[in-house]
């Protein structure tokens, strides 16, 4: 499984309220939740993201809350993967309990710069700056998170029998 996209970056601490404002919590429609992803710290994040595009956090990404409103957002925006130094571990769970790939790299996060071309192979772990022509390392999936992932979560895994 591979991801290529232009990244998105943001920097430390982006807590699930930066990722989706609670003021649009009443709603579980995924569609709707992505209308409003990143607006309040990237206003135009929603009109510029395309299918299959990248986003890397610094440290601590997806702190806050717990909800699973935040990783549904950035998936259902178009967002192919998720890069971070580190992150808060409930919204690591979450985002591959709906399918959302994460990676933790911080030699990747660091360098990274908003605009890149990055090309992420999740069965090997590498990450691919194309633009700077770096590479970077990080621990790939269990083959059963990635079966999780390529299903779309763990309810389309369990459904589908893969678990």
């Amino acid at each position: 499984m591979k991801a290529k996209g232009r990244v998105f970056k943001y920097g430390d601490n982006i807590d699930t309220d930066v990722i989706i404002p609670a003021r649009y919590l009443n709603t579980s429609d995924s569609k709707e939740l992505a209308a409003h992803c990143m607006e309040d710290i990237d206003t135009e994040f929603v009109n510029r993201v395309k299918q299959g595009d990248i986003m890397v956090g610094v440290k601590n990404f997806g702190c806050g809350s717990s909800r699973e409103h935040a990783p549904i957002a950035i998936k259902e925006s178009g967002i192919s993967c998720v890069i971070a130094a580190s992150f808060a571990r409930i919204f690591y769970r979450n985002a591959i309990n709906i399918g959302l790939p994460i990676l933790e790299c911080a030699e990747a996060a660091e360098a990274i710069s908003d605009g890149d071309e990055v090309e992420v192979d999740f069965s090997t772990g590498e990450i691919r700056d194309l633009t700077s022509g770096k590479s970077f390392k990080a621990q790939p999936f269990p083959e059963f998170i990635q079966d999780i992932i390529a299903s779309g979560g763990l309810i389309e895994a369990v459904k589908q029998n893969k678990l």
